[in-house]
Formats: C-alpha cells, sequence, structure tokens
C-alpha cells in the first residue's frame, strides 16, 4: 500500500511537471509577447548586433524578454542575427517575432530635397538610413567612383535627383551612393538625352541651368519660362546674370553655407568664382543645388518666347514679371527696388 502511494505521488508530480512544462512552451511559444499599444512596431537591428542588443532594442516593445529568449535560443536565432528594419505587429507571439526578424527586413521610403552640398545631403541621408554621414560623404566625394562615372567635385551633386526611393534601412553609404548612381542612369532617357542635345547642352550643364531655374522660382508651373530666359541669354552669347549663382559664389567663397542672403549687392557681382555668372559666361561648372525633377525637365522642355530678362513680381509674390527689352527690364526692375527699400531689405 505505501509502495503504490509512492508510485502515484511519482506518477502525479510528473503529470504536474508535465502540464507545467507544456504551458511553458505553450506560454513562450504561442501566447502574445507584445507590450505595446500601436497596432504595430518598427524595430532596426544594426550591422554586427549581438543577441544581446536585440534583447536591449525590443526590451520596451514585449512583455516577457525571458520567454522570447528561450524561443529564440531554441530557433537558432542568435548565431543569425539579420539587420535591417522589421515590423512587429500587435499581437505577436514569440515564434512570430523570432521569424520576422530572421527574415522580413522591410524597405523604408528614403527622400531627399534641393540641397546645395554633398555634405547637406549625406547629414539628411544619415537621419534616414543606418550609414552615418562621414560615411556617406567619404563614398560620393570618393576619387575613384567620380572619375569612373565621368564626375567630379563640381558635378558630383548633380548625380543624386530629388525624389523618393526604397532602401533597406542596413544599406551601407556605397550601397545607398551606388544606387543613386542606377537611378541617375535610368532618369536619362533617350528621349531625355536628345532635348539636352537639341539645346546643345550636356547632360551636366543641363542640370547647373535647372539649379539656377530651381533658385530663381518655386513656381512648377514658371520653371519652363524662366529656363527659356536662359536659354535664349545662351543662344545670343550673353551672360546668364542669376543671382542665385552669386549668392552660391560667395557662400563658397566664405566658406558659410548657413548665412541668408535676400538681396545681392553690387559688390557681390565682382567676386571672382566660376559660379558667378555675372563674370563668367555660360553654364557654372557644377550646379549650384540639386535641382528637382520639374527643374530639369523645365530646362529641357523650355518655353520658346522673346523674353530676356525677368525680376521678381512684387504685386504677385513667387512670380516674375518678364520683358522683352532692357528698357521693359528697368521699369519692372524699378517697380521691385522701391518694393525691396520700402520693406528694409538691405541684405
Amino acid at each position: 500500500m505505501y509502495l503504490k502511494k509512492i508510485i502515484w505521488g511519482i506518477v502525479l508530480l510528473g503529470l504536474v511537471a508535465m502540464a507545467a512544462f507544456a504551458y511553458f512552451v505553450y506560454s513562450s511559444v504561442f501566447v502574445s509577447n507584445t507590450g505595446f499599444n500601436n497596432e504595430e512596431a518598427h524595430v532596426y537591428i544594426a550591422t554586427g548586433s549581438r543577441f544581446s542588443d536585440v534583447i536591449d532594442e525590443l526590451r520596451p516593445l514585449i512583455d516577457n524578454p525571458i520567454t522570447f529568449e528561450a524561443v529564440a535560443n531554441r530557433k537558432g536565432y542568435p548565431a543569425n542575427i539579420k539587420p535591417g528594419h522589421f515590423i512587429i505587429t500587435k499581437g505577436m507571439n514569440n515564434n512570430d517575432i523570432v521569424n520576422t526578424l530572421r527574415s522580413k527586413n522591410i524597405p523604408i521610403k528614403v527622400k531627399f530635397n534641393n540641397q546645395e552640398r554633398l555634405e547637406n545631403l549625406a547629414g539628411q541621408i544619415a537621419n534616414q538610413i543606418e550609414a552615418d554621414s562621414i560615411s556617406l560623404l567619404e563614398a560620393m566625394r570618393d576619387t575613384t567612383f567620380l572619375k569612373d562615372t565621368g564626375f567630379n567635385e563640381h558635378t558630383a551633386l548633380g548625380m543624386y535627383i530629388p525624389n523618393t526611393y526604397e532602401f533597406y534601412w542596413n544599406t551601407s553609404a556605397e550601397g545607398f551612393r551606388n544606387r543613386l548612381r542606377t537611378e541617375y542612369n535610368a532618369f536619362w532617357t533617350e528621349e531625355r538625352l536628345q532635348k539636352a542635345k537639341a539645346i546643345n547642352l550636356t547632360k551636366d550643364q543641363v542640370l547647373s541651368l535647372a539649379a539656377i531655374v530651381q533658385k530663381e522660382t518655386a513656381k512648377v508651373e514658371e520653371r519652363p519660362r524662366v529656363a527659356g530666359v536662359y536659354i535664349n541669354r545662351l543662344k545670343t552669347g550673353m551672360l546668364l546674370q542669376a543671382d542665385p549663382t552669386v549668392i552660391y559664389a560667395k557662400k563658397r567663397a566664405e566658406k558659410d553655407f548657413d548665412q541668408i542672403i535676400k538681396r545681392v549687392l553690387y559688390v557681390d557681382l565682382e567676386i571672382d568664382s566660376p559660379y558667378n555668372t555675372y563674370k563668367y559666361p555660360g553654364v557654372p561648372p557644377g550646379p549650384i543645388a540639386m535641382p528637382d525633377i520639374t527643374s530639369i525637365d523645365g530646362v529641357l522642355n523650355y518655353e520658346k518666347h522673346d523674353y530676356y530678362y525677368f525680376v521678381a513680381d512684387v504685386t504677385n509674390f513667387g512670380y516674375h514679371k518678364f520683358a522683352k527689352t532692357y528698357a521693359q527690364h528697368n521699369v519692372n526692375k524699378a517697380e521691385y527696388v522701391r518694393w525691396v527699400n520700402a520693406n528694409g531689405v538691405n541684405r
């Protein structure tokens, strides 16, 4: 009788242990282990991360790190950590979370706008992907890459056409640069190349002129007309005399791209720089900013007209008054100067 009790006791203990183990397995693998209120959470695993780094990244997002670690170890995840951007949805269990981190690196949308320098572009991109600004700038300035692709220190900025692109978050600096080179090549279709040839401009020159147009007007619908003014000047051998190039030349000469210049002074027109189109003929040696697609196509599809001059329209802000003759331009300019002086715009 006593032996039977011992046996039954051992059996009961075993059943309890098995039940406890089954419950632990069930709760570890199949029960939700998310601890956030939103529908989803974004996880970023850096290149070279250890399992402890992953746990630290997940800790604010999961209820029970211990059960997650147990399942992850069971599935061999610590030996096969993948960097990237992953999305965990509310209600996921540990098994789902591990499977997501192992194989579901989700691309992100990377966008950038009209930056004046590669330094600014590198900083903007570094806020969106894993690569830091220093490595990005080094990749963009790499002399071997520039030589192999036909760019130089002046034209390199033109390779980066502002838009929204899909990238994996863990894309390297070189990977980002190379992808934008591919996008640049795809942008220059045969149709665009033929249009550039028709106005006797290279791709680099189109980009340099488009950057001026970009700076001159924020109104997309006005860009072909502004481009037409500069094309007319180029065709007749006139200097472009574009104020944005003087502003850029001043910033470049003074190594201060943070300064805000609202008014170009006569003394600025004497700055000796190949970017100063009041002193040097033709388009500048490189873009003074990254022109967007509307500005580039504004040059390639410029409006054919007889205008050679334009000045800001103080009766319709954001737009310009165009003139065919210098005499008419002086009338328009006098109106603008009166407005500038009356509003105290000195610099």
